[in-house]
């Protein structure tokens, strides 16, 4: 997945699906009925292409957590970061974490990658000035260090790691500080950097909001992307976290900016806990007003405390705060695939939370009705978020 910027684009949600027929009338009866309607529900040709969708919506992404726009809105009326996250993660406390290294997947290369800048790789010294490549080419898919033009100059096993000479420079990805680790897996050949905890933040804050928004935003976002680091991860093939919006977005040494550094350095260390806990502060883009509470924000999900919806007042600043889109009925129903029965005729929303983001809803053709989740509604109509409503306009 490439890299994008959650300040413009929401996290995706995982979907819930579950699909519902209306039940259908004998033949004969359904014959009798089209006789009688046939007539009255005919229109010219040109009429269809008339009728569309308007949506009608607010925020963008999954609304659960910390809204980066209202947290911008809150920093510009004086607001400290501590205020901020309080007020997102209700009941919590800022605490301390012990200073650690994670390890951040930056890609999957079929068989090598090639790096610079290094003064150690595979336990040989390497000159800084020179090229170096990690190769899955050995016997028993093992990782060899070879030069640049293709030189073996050691076998490492199943996996090598390299040792910076300030930054390490790695193709295609960029400089990176801590190590790189070239790991054997089973997509291929995992480029992993294995960073210090610190580090791995200068890297993330600058691609989660813009380094111009105010200091205490930006340390409300040291703070929670710090805070979700620490509190979530896969068991990846070598790594804990990827470098997207999977985890969080993490450009490395090559995208850091002055401001965002200086507000990793005065938060440093510092988390958001509950009950001595460190918790999963998740955040999002804009909220459109309102956030939302975990277990409907993400359907299926346990309630959480300090994850509950919270009135977000100063959103307002974000552009996304309110939208409108409008599709044709033809391409609504292009969007929709399967979970169309037939001609649409409306979609219905049968469940909201407390945002009122859309929980479930009832997707009407002509052919019958599926219950969709809201989740599944934002994939399939390119939605910002599913804070929505929808209008069937003729003209």
């Amino acid at each position: 997945m490439a890299k994008q910027s959650p300040w413009s684009l929401p996290r995706p949600s995982p979907p819930m699906t579950r699909r519902s027929t209306s039940r259908r009338l004998p033949g004969t009866i359904l014959a009798v009925a089209a006789a009688i309607l046939l007539p009255l529900l005919a229109t010219p040709a040109g009429v269809e292409a008339k009728v569309k969708f308007r949506i009608d919506g607010h925020g963008y992404g999954h609304g659960v957590g910390m809204s980066q726009w209202g947290a911008y809105g809150y920093a510009k009326r004086g607001a400290g970061y501590r205020k901020i996250l309080g007020h997102y993660y209700s009941r919590t406390k800022l605490g301390s974490a012990r200073a650690d290294r994670v390890s951040v997947l930056l890609s999957v290369r079929s068989n090598s990658i090639e790096f610079s800048n290094a003064r150690k790789a595979c336990g040989r010294d390497v000159k800084p000035g020179e090229t170096y490549r990690a190769d899955l080419g050995g016997q028993g898919r093992k990782v060899r260090l070879e030069r640049g033009n293709g030189k073996r100059i050691a076998s490492c096993g199943s996996k090598l790691a390299a040792k910076p000479a300030g930054n390490i420079v790695i193709d295609g990805e960029g400089a990176y500080r801590g190590r790189l680790v070239a790991r054997a897996a089973s997509g291929g050949l995992n480029v992993i950097n294995r960073v210090p905890l610190e580090g791995y933040i200068r890297g993330v804050i600058p691609n989660e909001v813009p380094s111009s928004w105010p200091a205490e935003a930006l340390r409300a976002q040291a703070v929670a992307a710090r805070s979700y680091a620490l509190a979530t991860g896969v068991d990846g093939e070598g790594f804990q976290l990827y470098d997207d919006t999977r985890s969080q977005v993490y450009g490395g040494a090559s995208s850091e900016q002055g401001a965002t550094n200086r507000a990793a350095a005065k938060t440093a260390g510092k988390v958001v806990r509950y009950k001595g806990e460190i918790v999963p502060t998740f955040f999002f883009s804009s909220s459109g007003g309102r956030t939302e509470n975990v277990e409907l924000g993400f359907p299926g999900g346990s309630p959480r405390p300090y994850l509950k919806s919270v009135r977000d007042p100063y959103d307002k600043a974000s552009p996304y705060h309110s939208w409108r889109l409008t599709y044709s009925r033809s391409k609504m129903e292009s969007m929709l695939g399967g979970l169309v029965d037939g001609k649409l005729k409306k979609i219905r929303i049968t469940k909201t939370g407390v945002s009122p983001r859309i929980v479930k809803a009832k997707v009407i053709g002509s052919g019958g009705k599926t219950t969709v989740s809201g989740d599944q509604l934002r994939a399939a109509l390119a939605l910002r978020s599913t804070w929505a409503k929808f209008k069937l306009i003729r003209r």
